[in-house]
């Protein structure tokens, strides 16, 4: 009976991918509008598809390198011949789900424009749809290459259940490395664009955003898709398949040695709640409807209304799952996965209340720019540390309840290997509704690109307005969209710690693993773990820098060398941007990727396994807070700008809004490339250090 449920899982992945093709129908039924509007919309297109083949033909050489040196570990007797396999398809997938994303978008930006047109709530299906095929997409993708892996370990090569959850573990380190190459890469693109035509063409040029007379303007929408898209996809799958994951192999431990319950039931629960999250999902996304009001709460409560209702759910049809597999006296763990999914919505609702300019924090920031751009960036850096504080109360909240109810059940046994399967279980209860989560932070890009379609193709101001106020809650639900991210990330990175600690302890029985903050090994892993994310961030924002420093050396060039291009009549060298920006990304992504995956080797090599751990914690705890910090602070500037922008503090074009853009500015790198990427980090960094523990306890100095 057990092994149904796995096909079950696997009927909710093609019930995923389904309704992404249907969704994506919907999408591209809409018309693209005028032959202007197409005319642009086919440059970013161009300019998007471009840039991913060239990344993906990096990545390619990255992961056949990795491929080797796998394979060579599996020939010497430390790995399986399936890890390499698993790994390749971990990041085929990962990047895969990107490469959807970016496709659907980069073809709905021109619609949503031209829906924008007959009003908001037009506008606001269209990309939602467009949303929606990435969101599905990616829940489809991880849930189909997890069950079809477990289906042909088990039946094709009859594998025990320890060795499929080992090799399916790797199949999440090749998923972060995709991850972290798309994130690191993409960002990078869109971030140097983006500072490239706000300092030169908003500040110093004083022309509209998105102009089409400003040369990095197609290529600050190229780097919505290529960044807030693609590398979004391949880093919420990652998320997705490591919270499976580390679940499903640390049910199998919990329940080793428990005769009533089969191990089978504790390792298909997280597969099964996934799949009632894709139903819960699909059900909240057709109640995502809107009036014609631009106010941001009357937005806000349309997309909370799909969220809440996939939520509210997942948190019904949780009880009888646990239920009716693991028994009422393990159902504690229902509680684990109610204080994930609460855990989600709650880092979600004060997420929006720093970043959304509907409420105080980004009001005042705004209002800190009547005294000059110092002000500005100081109150958004004190927002920012401020935001990490209920993040850390919410998620420890939740790690305790998870803990001791799953833990001790009702009987007050007190197992803390089945108290760790129920932290393992709440990173899972707050991605379950990441088909519709992801949903709505997809379509914030789509509206982005659709609001610089209508400004270059010269549209109505009403439709700008319109699309405006998609873009700027789009701003927000990425921030809400990057919480959760963070929050399942600690939540996970701590289940495959106690994944680690499993696996040596089954290579090296007799290894005795002291994690005592007082052993000096530990200490010293700890941090160098908690330096990991200041240095991986100094890489990621240096890299946009340098590659921002160039775009605006390009503009200010053909400002100065093109006659009539100021005055508009003569036309931008968009592609010259467009090249420079890929140049620029190709080549600084691959050093933050190679941190994540040659620190834990090393530091394994000479501290061995407790060091590593003592680094696992350290880089979960600091990066943690500092992606919060960072997120927040970028959302906060970003729609403290747009709140302005709409006429507050002195409107469009005034020294308040030029201050606004240099803060906006410093909080684009800070929000979507350096915060989100942490969080990917932290897990590749277990990951890691889970494949290659095998060599680290034979072969390490300490």
């Amino acid at each position: 009976m057990s092994q149904l449920f796995i096909l079950f899982a696997a009927l909710g992945s093609i019930g995923a991918l389904v309704f992404a093709v249907l969704m994506a129908k919907r999408a591209l039924s809409v018309d693209e509008g005028t032959d202007l509007m197409k005319k642009i919309a086919s440059f970013i297109r161009a300019g998007a598809k471009a840039y991913l083949h060239r990344q993906y033909t990096v990545v390619v050489i990255f992961f056949g390198c990795m491929f080797c040196v796998l394979c060579a570990m599996a020939a010497l007797g430390f790995l399986t011949w399936f890890v390499p396999f698993a790994f390749v398809t971990g990041g085929f997938f990962s990047g895969l789900s990107g490469y959807v994303g970016m496709k659907i978008a980069t073809s709905s930006n021109a619609r949503t424009a031209n829906a924008c047109r007959q009003g908001l709530n037009a506008g606001l299906r269209v990309a939602f749809s467009a949303g929606t095929v990435m969101g599905f997409t990616v829940v489809g993708l991880g849930l189909f290459d997890i069950t079809a892996w477990y289906l042909i370990l088990r039946y094709l090569f009859h594998l025990e259940m320890e060795a499929i959850t080992s090799a399916m573990l790797t199949f999440g380190m090749g998923a972060s490395s995709m991850a972290l190459f798309a994130r690191v890469g993409g960002g990078i693109f869109t971030k140097a664009a983006d500072v490239g035509a706000d300092l030169v063409g908003k500040v110093e040029a004083g022309i509209p955003e998105d102009d089409p007379r400003n040369p990095a303007a197609i290529a600050d929408n190229v780097g919505d898709n290529v960044g807030d898209v693609a590398g979004m996809g391949a880093d919420l799958y990652e998320s997705y398949v490591g919270s499976l994951i580390s679940a499903c192999a640390l049910g199998v431990t919990a329940f080793n040695y428990v005769e009533a319950v089969d191990r089978m039931n504790a390792f298909a629960v997280p597969l099964l709640l996934a799949a009632i999250g894709v139903v819960a999902s699909i059900i909240g996304s057709f109640l995502v409807h809107t009036g014609e009001s631009t106010d941001q709460l009357d937005l806000l409560k349309a997309l909370r209304r799909g969220t809440n209702t996939a939520a509210i759910i997942i948190a019904v049809a949780a009880f009888p799952l646990v239920w009716l597999l693991l028994g009422w006296e393990n159902i504690g763990l229902y509680v684990a996965i109610l204080a994930g999914l609460v855990s989600g919505v709650l880092i979600g609702r004060f997420t929006e209340y720093y970043t959304s300019d509907t409420y105080k924090p980004t009001k005042n920031l705004a209002n800190s720019s009547e005294t000059g751009t110092a002000t500005l960036i100081i109150d958004g850096i004190s927002l920012g540390m401020k935001s990490t504080a209920m993040p850390v109360v919410i998620v420890g909240v939740c790690i305790l309840v998870s803990y001791l109810c799953s833990g001790m059940g009702i009987t007050g046994n007190g197992k803390p290997a089945l108290g760790l399967y129920g932290i393992a279980l709440a990173a899972v209860g707050m991605l379950s509704t990441l088909g519709i989560t992801l949903a709505t932070d997809a379509y914030g890009p789509v509206a982005d690109n659709a609001g610089g379609i209508a400004q270059m193709a010269g549209l109505e101001s009403v439709v700008r307005e319109r699309t405006d106020a998609l873009d700027s809650l789009g701003n927000t639900t990425a921030a809400t969209g990057k919480g959760f991210a963070i929050g399942s990330a600690a939540l996970t990175a701590l289940a495959l710690i106690a994944n680690y600690t499993d696996k040596v302890r089954a290579i090296d029985p007799e290894m005795v693993l002291d994690m005592s903050i007082m052993n000096p090994v530990v200490l010293v892993g700890v941090l160098v773990g908690a330096c990991l994310p200041f240095i991986f961030a100094a890489i990621t924002m240096g890299a946009i820098g340098r590659a921002a420093h160039t775009v605006v050396l390009e503009v200010r060039r053909q400002f100065r060398e093109i006659k009539g291009l100021l005055d508009g009549t003569a036309d931008a060298d968009y592609e010259s941007c467009v090249d420079i920006c890929t140049k620029s990304s190709l080549k600084e992504m691959v050093v933050p990727t190679l941190v994540g995956v040659v620190v834990p080797i090393a530091t394994g090599f000479l501290l061995g396994p407790d060091g590593v751990i003592g680094m696992l914690c350290g880089a979960t705890i600091s990066g943690f807070l500092l992606a919060v910090f960072m997120s927040n602070s970028g959302g906060a500037w970003d729609n403290a700008k747009k709140y302005i922008e709409v006429g507050h503090c002195g409107g469009k074009g005034s020294e308040n809004d030029k201050s606004a853009i240099v803060g906006d500015t410093i909080g684009d790198p800070f929000k979507d490339t350096s915060g989100p990427a942490i969080n990917i980090l932290i897990k590749l960094l277990s990951m890691v250090s889970i494949v290659f523990a095998s060599v680290v306890v034979r072969f390490h100095l300490f």
